[in-house]
């Protein structure tokens, strides 16, 4: 995939199965799209994932290790944010959440 080594591979999946399982824990359906990116000599891929859930009442607290409202590990975005290189969240209550990460290539 777009060069990335197979265990960077399983990082960037693992990062869009965490983000892919709040959606549909907490909105319920939502849609993840992929694409590739360029910045100078870098190449990478980018992740977009968005929902018209909820939204997350307090980001802060969510983006915190162990913190959880479904009594799991509250790894979730804290883990997808460790293994990306890029992470941001834009999210309105009541509207939704849109999540965007980037992986960059590792240039050998």
């Amino acid at each position: 995939m777009a060069g990335f080594s197979s265990g960077e591979q399983t990082v960037i999946a693992a990062a869009i199965s965490e983000i892919a399982r709040n959606i549909l824990m907490y909105a319920k359906q939502g849609e993840v799209f992929l694409s590739l990116a360029t910045n100078g000599d870098r190449q990478g891929v980018v992740v977009v994932a968005k929902d018209q859930g909820p939204g997350i009442a307090d980001l802060e607290r969510a983006m915190q290790y162990g913190y959880s409202t479904s009594h799991g590990v509250g790894a979730g975005l804290p883990g997808a944010k460790r293994l990306m290189d890029e992470f941001e969240v834009d999210t309105v209550v009541g509207q939704g959440t849109t999540i965007t990460m980037k992986k960059w290539r590792r240039v050998i």
